[in-house]
């Protein structure tokens, strides 16, 4: 029994602390030359304790890379590794700069608790570093008339390569960078930053533009899918303001007792001015008459010899005789 308790606890180091661990992702793959950062979580109560970052997959036989009690480095970018613990997010962040095939392996993101019969709170992940091509997305798209852009991403050794875009299928549709980094047209544009992404932007998209295409390094490839959507068509609506309304024009009603009883007031205004009106022109065309024709009396006779009156002549009514002329009156004489 006793050479069984001494056995147990030469083991207990070993057994890693699987009900207990950090978290973090449990693999990562990245192009060589590029930079990775690895989140680790922890729980509230080991805030306070320190963090580190080491190669291998046993506590005691990991190499230490990174710990959070260690020396700041003035320029974290420039490092191979950095870590930094942020409490506030209960996390730690671990960043990999650089990456070389030779870096790939399993890691361990670890928090220290200290003590000879407490073991460490760890996660493991494993970080492959590969050489070759990859893309942002495999898939993009975008609306008629718009433009996409994809990125090809890769790695160093692929840095001086040519890199070319394809149609799928169109051997001679290939457009190449050149000994610039660059191409452009009215359709398509290209651009190298010669260290580790080449990015394509296809311009005033059309729907013949979908299909598969191809991102060339050297002579590594990777597809990638475009997809063009019809431009959705809209319909304008105007808003007219109360001076830009259209004017209508409503039937005409008939006229009913009330709306004729709303005007007769205008009506019982407009008959004495009529009445007025119609007397006064009366009155202007005899007198207008009078004076060109002057006083007829056909009847009236000066004297006896006389059958007519003038009509040029103003004849004294009042000093004159009258004499009727009748054959019956003659005879009696």
């Amino acid at each position: 029994m006793p050479k069984l308790f001494v056995l147990a606890l030469g083991l207990l180091p070993w057994i890693p602390a699987v009900l207990c661990e950090a978290t973090s992702g449990r693999e990562h793959v990245v192009l060589e030359g590029q930079s990775l950062t690895v989140p680790c979580h922890y729980e509230p109560q080991y805030a306070g304790h320190v963090k580190y970052w080491c190669l291998g997959k046993t506590r005691e036989f990991c190499t230490s890379l990174a710990r959070t009690d260690g020396p700041r480095s003035a320029s974290p970018a420039e490092d191979k590794v950095s870590i930094s613990d942020h409490e506030d997010q209960l996390l730690f962040s671990v960043t990999m700069n650089n990456l070389k095939e030779v870096d790939s392996g399993w890691y361990m993101c670890g928090v220290e608790i200290g003590g000879m019969w407490s073991a460490d709170v760890v996660t493991h992940t494993h970080i492959k570093v590969i050489h070759g091509l990859s893309v942002g997305s495999s898939q993009v798209s975008g609306e008629e008339g718009s433009s996409v852009t994809v990125e090809c991403l890769y790695s160093e050794r692929y840095r001086e390569s040519e890199k070319k875009w394809c149609r799928s299928g169109n051997s001679s549709s290939c457009l190449l960078t050149g000994s610039e980094g660059s191409y452009e047209d009215t359709s398509v544009a290209i651009s190298d930053d010669r260290t580790r992404t080449f990015t394509i932007t296809l311009k005033k998209l059309q729907l013949r533009d979908s299909g598969w295409y191809w991102c060339y390094a050297g002579q590594q490839r990777i597809a990638v899918s475009v997809v063009v959507t019809p431009r959705p068509t809209t319909t304008v609506s105007v808003t007219l303001t109360p001076s830009q309304s259209a004017v209508r024009l409503h039937p005409a009603k008939s006229i009913t007792q009330q709306s004729w009883n709303g005007h007769s007031h205008i009506m019982v205004s407009l008959l004495p001015c009529a009445s007025l009106i119609l007397l006064v022109g009366m009155a202007i065309l005899a007198w207008q008459l009078w004076r060109r024709h002057g006083p007829s009396y056909p009847f009236l006779e000066r004297d006896p010899e006389k059958a007519r009156i003038n009509p040029h002549c103003v004849c004294d009514l009042q000093n004159n005789a009258v004499i009727f002329h009748n054959r019956d009156s003659q005879d009696i004489a």
